[in-house]
């Protein structure tokens, strides 16, 4: 069994660190071995330069081409029905679920500890 996410123009990277973290952002161009730059129209990133580090890949890849625009980038987006996709799996899910218990008082976390 081979590797099948690499990291190329296209692909879509889910935000671990940084002021976007927890959203997803297409790979526009890639920099060097250890950076790349983003853009994320329609989940909310901005377009910057990011560390591989600070990204994880993620099955989906959306057609666009080295340095493609942001307008092109959100048609890609769309077209491809990222969002809807993302939000059908067992990754977002549980970043939601993650989201949902880190603003819990005592007493939520007591009657979900109840049942």
């Amino acid at each position: 069994m081979g590797y099948e996410k690499f990291v190329e123009i296209g692909r879509v990277a889910f935000v671990s660190a940084g002021p976007s973290k927890g959203k997803l952002a297409v790979i526009v161009d890639v920099l060097d071995q250890n950076r790349a730059l983003v853009d994320g129209p329609c989940s909310g990133v901005a377009r910057h330069v990011a560390n591989f580090k600070a990204l994880q890949l993620t099955k989906y890849v959306v057609k666009v081409g080295p340095g493609a625009r942001t307008g092109t980038v959100t048609k890609a987006w769309t077209k491809a029905d990222i969002t809807s996709k993302w939000a059908e799996t067992s990754w977002a899910k549980r970043q939601e679920a993650m989201a949902a218990r880190a603003v819990m008082n005592d007493f939520d976390r007591q009657v979900l500890k109840a049942w």
